[in-house]
């Protein structure tokens, strides 16, 4: 199962909060997403599940922050 969400209007590099739907149970859980992960991938686990969900981080034609997320057997 693979899942996006994407987050709007990033500014001068701050954290910014997203909400995200976990690719293991559904759940709707909220993450933070900093502007120095673009172009890297790494683990969260799950707030509810508590299941590792891989997350990439890329930057949208605008400056926005995109987050793609999926499981570790994707």
């Amino acid at each position: 199962m693979n899942s996006d969400s994407w987050l709007g209007d990033s500014d001068s590099g701050d954290l910014q909060e997203t909400a995200i739907g976990c690719p293991y149970c559904g759940e709707s859980i909220t993450v933070l997403l900093n502007p120095e992960d673009v172009d890297l991938g790494y683990v969260e686990d799950c707030q509810v599940c508590c299941r590792p969900i891989e997350m990439s981080v890329s930057e949208g034609a605008l400056g926005d922050l995109l987050v793609q997320v999926r499981t570790d057997s994707e």
